[in-house]
């Protein structure tokens, strides 16, 4: 794995979630809400049709930041996000990183997911341990 130094952009990740993801994430995690699976009843309600968990973005964010760390999912020690828009299933999403910091093993970076020009996730930050070698 290459050291990773304040500055470097990490690899980026590009989804586009077919339409049945909301279907199989809600039976994954019992959140049956029907703004995420019923598109007629997301409409009545305001919006543009269902809409994805934000915990499945987030999951593609925490993805994409263990990926920095050679994709081993236990070198993510930490992830803070905040939620600042809507995602849709059939729509790219992609995500995005830059390293802000590193200190010895720790290594901090700061994430972006993107659909279009909407950050629906923005001002996540990732504490990865890289341990040296």
């Amino acid at each position: 794995m290459s050291e990773l130094n304040t500055g470097d952009s990490i690899e980026e990740l590009k989804v586009t979630p077919d339409k049945y993801v909301p279907h199989r994430y809600a039976g994954a995690t019992g959140d049956f809400n029907p703004i995420h699976i019923d598109p007629e009843f997301a409409k009545m309600v305001g919006l543009p049709g269902s809409i994805l968990h934000g915990l499945y973005v987030m999951g593609l964010v925490a993805k994409t930041s263990a990926g920095a760390a050679g994709g081993d999912p236990r070198a993510l020690k930490s992830l803070s996000v905040q939620f600042r828009g809507m995602s849709f299933p059939e729509q790219e999403i992609t995500i995005t990183g830059e390293v802000t910091g590193v200190e010895g093993d720790q290594v901090t970076v700061d994430v972006v997911a993107a659909q279009g020009d909407s950050q629906v996730i923005r001002n996540a930050t990732a504490v990865l341990e890289i341990p040296p070698g």
